[in-house]
Parts: structure tokens; sequence; C-alpha cells
């Protein structure tokens, strides 16, 4: 089974900068925007523990996402191995990242009440804390433009950092304000969750439990489990699982209205 992506023009911007360390966007642009138009966008989060990785891990993602008419950016932020830095920083950086987007809204030709957030492991715990945890803001960031995404898409998202969850070690007490699951409240963004049933870190009754919380605050949470499945199955080097979990990342932007008309990536059989 294979699938492809085609080259496509990228552009970046640097929307970031603390100290000599200058974080940077790649933005894929739907192809033949129309004129006064504006549309989704959608940001995405790179998975590695808040230790490593790389913004190319989204790019058929984005590729394929811009083509059906998102504008979607590959985000940079701080690490440890990179920057010698905590996941209190990372977060700092995800919110940074999203106020960027909306403050530049019409640059970017966006609708700033359409904003997407998105994200692998770590990157999943990034996207959804920028929509529920409060405190881990940028003192230089601009407090009155909303870091708060719209709706959220969550590979094996890092959704428990408390005891027994994933990244408590380095947490400690503060997980009570770091960790999105502990943090769920009403008004909570429409969220689709991707997990493998095999998963070594995050247990599906964790995932379920997510569900159930957001369920009883009031807010759409469609969990889809992938049986025999681990930890990173949904990247684009596991053709099948990736075909099928950006098909159900298209149809829940379409239900939510960010996209119209049928899903165009195609699995070929070889």
């Amino acid at each position: 089974m294979t699938l492809s992506v085609s080259a496509q023009e990228v552009d970046s911007v640097i929307y970031k900068q603390i100290d000599t360390v200058a974080l940077q966007m790649d933005i894929y642009y739907p192809e033949q925007m129309e004129a006064g138009r504006d549309y989704p966008a959608m940001v995405f989060f790179f998975g590695g523990g808040w230790n490593g990785g790389s913004v190319s891990q989204f790019e058929p993602h984005a590729r394929y996402l811009s083509k059906r008419g998102i504008v979607c950016f590959l985000a940079d932020y701080r690490v440890r191995s990179r920057q010698k830095t905590t996941p209190f920083e990372s977060l700092m950086d995800a919110k940074s990242a999203i106020r960027y987007i909306r403050k530049n809204a019409a640059r970017f030709r966006i609708d700033p009440d359409q904003l997407i957030a998105s994200g692998g492991s770590a990157g999943g715990h990034l996207a959804a804390a920028t929509a529920l945890v409060q405190p881990y803001n940028e003192s230089t960031d601009d407090l009155s433009v909303s870091c708060v995404p719209n709706a959220l898409v969550l590979f094996n998202p890092v959704i428990d950092n408390g005891p027994g969850g994933y990244g408590f070690e380095r947490i400690g007490e503060h997980f009570y304000a770091f960790s999105p699951l502990h943090n769920i409240r009403a008004g909570a963004p429409p969220t689709i969750f991707f997990l493998g049933t095999e998963d070594r870190l995050i247990p599906v009754a964790t995932g379920e439990y997510y569900q159930t919380v957001m369920e009883k605050v009031g807010s759409r949470c469609d969990l889809h489990l992938y049986e025999g499945a681990g930890h990173g199955f949904f990247n684009y080097r596991s053709p099948e699982f990736y075909y099928h979990t950006v098909l159900e990342t298209d149809k829940f932007l379409e239900s939510l209205g960010y996209l119209e008309g049928e899903p165009t990536l195609r699995l070929k059989v070889e």
C-alpha cells in the first residue's frame, strides 16, 4: 500500500524570538485561493516527548489538508535536546504560535474563528493544552489575543500528566495546571482523538475517560481506536493507518463546516 504526496511550494515565517532562538513555522496554502475569501487554519505540533522531534512529521498531513482548502502551519517549538528547555516552555511556544497565527489572520488569509490545533504524542498534549490549560503564557505574548483553538485533532496525545501518566517525573505537582485531562471544562473545543489499542504510553482507558469527561461538560469528543496499533501508528510511514486517520480527520472537519465535498485522499493497494 502506498500514498503519494506531491511537491508544493512552502512559505516560512519566524513567529517568535527568544534571545538567540528564532522559532519558525512552515506554511502550506491551498492552491488557487479565491480573492476575498478567508480560509480555515490548522497548526500542527510534532511529537517527541518535549525532548526532540521535527516539523516534518506532519508535512504529509499539511500537504493534503491544504489542497483540501485549509491553510496549514507546521510550528517549531523549544525542546530539551536543542534548547535545554522544559515542557513548560514548549507549551508557552505553542500558545505563542496560535496567537501569532490569529493576530496575523489577514496576512495569512484565514478565518481566526476557524483555527484547528493538532499534534501527536507530546505535540498532541500541546494542542490540547492550548485549549484547556490557562497558565504558562510567554511574558511577551499579547494576551488579548486568544490562544484557544476552535477545534482539536489529536493523534495519541499525552493528555494525562498526573501520577501514572506520561511525563509526571518532569511535571511533578504542576500537573494540576498542566495536564489537559485535569483541566477539561465547559466550552472545550470539539475534538477528534486517535489512539492505538497497544499504545504503551497512553492506555485506552485514559482515552475513554477523556472522552467521558468531555461529554460530561457538553463538548464533542470522537474517539477512534485502532486495534493492535502502537504509539505513533498514524505517521506517514504506516500508509494504511495514515490514510484512515487523515480520512477521519477530513470527515470531522467537514462535519464542523471547515471543509466541503468528498475527501480526495486515495490509498493505492499494490
